[in-house]
């Protein structure tokens, strides 16, 4: 088996990464700049017995997907699962916001899940799996996250559209939407008031609590099997019910 996560050192990619993670498994980290978080990553997956590749690469541009493709098929000729986690915490009102960063922002939020598929399309084979990590951002208003929101109803839209083309030929693509995750994107994003939305975000949960690891790597786990040869092109919220009302 073998599994591909962009963002992959940090934050949610991280934790799918763990969950995934198996001996003998080989495990592809992307990451941008990071290296000793990428370091720290590998050595924690390699620990849990899996064989981990790190590639530096910008996973938010064509260029940058074709070297993450150009990494992997130098281990291996297929990817089971691929996982784009990638990111571009770009904070800034709407209309306040520099016309060229936020043109840069939505081409990785959004594009580049166009353009890791394309890149990788060759190692894909029946079975495989593609997900997008999307978030309810894309579909409501949120303080600050007119890039990142933008690029993800983008990207949700793409993720239609693959799936659609890529259901001939036994691949699948879905979107997963947890609640609220404290990482380096959604503190770049939030400053000091990430403790206050996180406390808020458990307390005020329907379910009683927040969002953990184990919740949405289940879902992917599930979604990659066998058994969901026929869930494809869906947006799926693993919140606990939080986005039900208002």
């Amino acid at each position: 088996m073998s599994i591909l996560v962009t963002g992959g050192t940090k934050g949610i990619g991280l934790e799918v990464a763990r969950g995934f993670a198996r001996p003998g498994e080989k495990v592809f980290l992307n990451y941008h700049g990071d290296d000793a978080a990428a370091v720290s990553a590998r050595d924690e997956i390699e620990g849990l017995g899996a064989e981990v590749t790190l590639i530096k690469a910008d996973a938010g541009t064509p260029e940058g997907c074709a070297a993450v493709a150009e990494a992997v098929r130098a281990v291996t000729d297929g990817l089971d699962q691929v996982v784009h986690c990638a990111v571009d915490a770009y904070a800034a009102p709407a209309l306040e916001a520099d016309p060229h960063r936020f043109a840069q922002a939505v081409l990785t939020n959004g594009a580049s899940i166009l353009f890791l598929v394309q890149a990788v399309l060759k190692l894909l084979g029946r079975g495989s799996t593609v997900f997008f990590l999307t978030s309810r951002g894309g579909r409501i208003v949120v303080e600050n996250y007119a890039a990142i929101g933008a690029g993800k109803a983008m990207s949700e839209c793409l993720v239609r559209y693959l799936a659609t083309e890529l259901a001939p030929h036994g691949i699948r693509a879905n979107c997963i939407a947890p609640s609220i995750v404290e990482t380096d994107a959604v503190r770049a994003l939030f400053g000091d008031k990430v403790p206050a939305l996180m406390q808020h975000s458990s307390e005020s949960n329907p379910s009683g609590r927040a969002v953990e690891g184990r919740d949405y790597t289940a879902l992917m786990k599930f979604l990659a099997s066998p058994e969901a040869e026929y869930v494809t092109g869906q947006v799926i919220f693993v919140n606990g019910g939080a986005n039900l009302s208002a």
